[in-house]
């Protein structure tokens, strides 16, 4: 497919993360963002990979409307775990505190599932990476969730922020999959997808 045919689609984005609304305009894509009201729930038991896989699935099929040939409607999930253990977006302070605690000074993993689907086709995929943080004072904590409100950030945290700024020492992967839309696996599966 020719790029100037690629970056034509219509990219319907069902996500409310600003973020993956900037990545996507950024890579050069028209973006219409809708809204969905969906249960996130998946039997835990699975392989971390497969829950996110799964969490982007019910997203995509939540959205009922007819896909016009030309767009894509993307979905997408990030988790985060620590130990084994998921970490979802912080219900308040307290608990994005706990989360950042247990981060601190560890390698923890994200994975960023998306799926893409067109009239025609649909592709699902997922992407992980290591973030290696360097221990976190109390202080420097507080003061990230006072100033910056990660409560709708899984891992209570944005890499792209004060946090991830001063506080990541390596990362082992791909810095947009932990941002949340693996900018790169996305303009790939775009060039395979039949529109």
């Amino acid at each position: 497919m020719q790029l100037s045919k690629l970056l034509s689609t219509h990219i319907i984005l069902a996500s409310q993360s600003p973020r993956r609304l900037q990545l996507l305009q950024q890579m050069g894509f028209q973006v219409t963002t809708v809204p969905l009201d969906v249960e996130e729930t998946v039997n835990e038991n699975l392989p971390d990979w497969k829950i996110a896989e799964e969490l982007s699935l019910i997203k995509n099929k939540a959205y009922t409307k007819e896909i016009n040939d030309g767009s894509v409607l993307i979905t997408a999930d990030t988790l985060v775990f620590a130990d084994g253990t998921p970490l979802g977006k912080p219900q308040n302070e307290e608990q994005a505190r706990k989360y950042l605690e247990l981060l601190s000074g560890k390698a923890h993993k994200v994975i960023t599932a998306c799926t893409l689907r067109s009239r025609k086709q649909e592709i699902t995929f997922h992407q992980t990476a290591m973030v290696h943080f360097k221990p976190l004072s109390k202080e420097e904590i507080s003061y990230y969730i006072e100033t910056y409100r990660p409560f709708d950030k899984a891992g209570a945290y944005g890499i792209q922020e004060w946090i991830g700024l001063i506080g990541i020492e390596r990362i082992d992967g791909d810095y947009y999959t932990i941002m949340g839309l693996p900018c790169q696996r996305i303009f790939s599966s775009l060039l395979q997808l039949e529109l």
